[in-house]
């Protein structure tokens, strides 16, 4: 079952994926619009927290668009995400100031302490481990971003007594 965030930004169960009633104020909105798809998407994502295969043949179909146009679009942009998102999303910032301040140093730490390479979720949602070309703070190289917080002149070491307090 899918989860997305509700009042509060509290986890709330999603209604089951085929069901897709929350998205059709925005579907009606766009009026059928192909250049209105990005929009649907990004709406989709936030109300499901995912785009789901069924989710992105539902927008297909209510825009009267190839299921291969949705798709390609959705995976050309880095914002749009194809599975539930884990629990704890853990980012390293691979930009040129933190290159050159450690960050792969950080990545190392990271696949080792959460036992997962670049670009993985645990199987039980619990973590990922992603990267980003920028976070926009470079004065702060490295840095890191775990769930909401950003790790500044982030180390080896302090990065692994973090990861400790993420474990189930």
């Amino acid at each position: 079952m899918a989860y997305t965030k509700g009042p509060g930004n509290r986890s709330i169960e999603a209604a089951p994926e085929a069901s897709f009633a929350a998205l059709e104020p925005l579907l009606l909105r766009s009026q059928g619009r192909a250049d209105a798809l990005i929009e649907v998407l990004h709406g989709a994502q936030k109300l499901y927290s995912y785009l789901s295969d069924d989710l992105l043949r539902h927008v297909a179909t209510r825009l009267q668009l190839p299921l291969s146009r949705v798709k390609g679009t959705a995976s050309f942009y880095h914002l749009f995400r194809f599975q539930p998102p884990a629990r704890h999303r853990c980012v390293v910032c691979t930009g040129t100031a933190c290159q050159i301040q450690g960050a792969p140093a950080l990545i190392e730490a990271m696949e080792e302490g959460l036992g997962l390479r670049m670009g993985d979720r645990r199987a039980d949602g619990w973590v990922s481990l992603s990267e980003v070309r920028c976070l926009g703070t470079c004065s702060d190289a490295p840095l890191v971003l775990i769930d909401e917080t950003v790790g500044r002149q982030q180390t080896s070491d302090g990065l692994r007594r973090w990861l400790k307090e993420l474990e189930p």
